[in-house]
């Protein structure tokens, strides 16, 4: 009941924010000073099992912060950061973070690798959320280009019922039955998109 309580919450939030007043772009800007030395510089993040931000999608950045800030997504560096954010900061830090270009994946060092990724995420059904270009789309991650420590990170978070807090029922049903091996292949492909 609280999980759905708080999903009533979060999308009540998110959806009634676009009609207070537009984000903005600058004052988001501004407001992500703070987020460089985690998520980097533009929001390409150079730190491990960081996520890189730039290009991710506006409302996913905001379901992420909401999460954050309720507590139903947990992370000791992030609490106490997210705890001083308004709605009007999470908007604009939203469309701050979809206006950058996105990180675009390194050269490939492993192509066999990758084609065993590429294979899990057919599998996986993984564009059916993420669309067929891994860009996402709404409140979906951009996962293409996005750190490949991260990815494995995140999935193995999945997997174990450690990430909570959006789509997690339906990631980890995705993730439980990978093998260490084809979520190394999954993060590798995903990475280098």
């Amino acid at each position: 009941m609280r999980v759905l309580s708080l999903g009533i919450l979060v999308a009540s939030t998110i959806a009634m924010t676009p009609f207070a007043h537009a984000a903005d772009i600058a004052a988001g800007k501004e407001k992500a000073e703070m987020c460089i030395g985690c998520h980097g510089e533009n929001g390409i993040s150079q730190m491990e099992n960081i996520p890189s931000l730039a290009g991710q999608l506006d409302q996913f950045v905001q379901w992420q912060l909401v999460f954050f800030r309720a507590g139903a997504r947990k992370n000791e560096q992030m609490q106490p950061i997210v705890e001083q954010l308004s709605n009007e900061d999470i908007r604009n830090l939203g469309a701050y973070f979809a206006s950058l270009p996105p990180f675009k994946g390194a050269k490939d060092d492993n192509p066999e690798l990758s084609e065993k990724g590429k294979q899990a995420a057919a599998g996986r059904r993984c564009a059916s959320c993420h669309t067929d270009t891994y860009v996402g789309t709404k409140a979906v991650a951009r996962i293409a280009g996005q750190r490949e420590e991260y990815l494995v990170k995140a999935l193995h978070d999945y997997k174990s019922g450690a990430r909570s807090g959006g789509a997690q029922a339906a990631m980890a049903d995705v993730a439980y039955p990978l093998s260490d091996e084809e979520i190394t292949a999954l993060a590798h492909y995903l990475s280098h998109l």
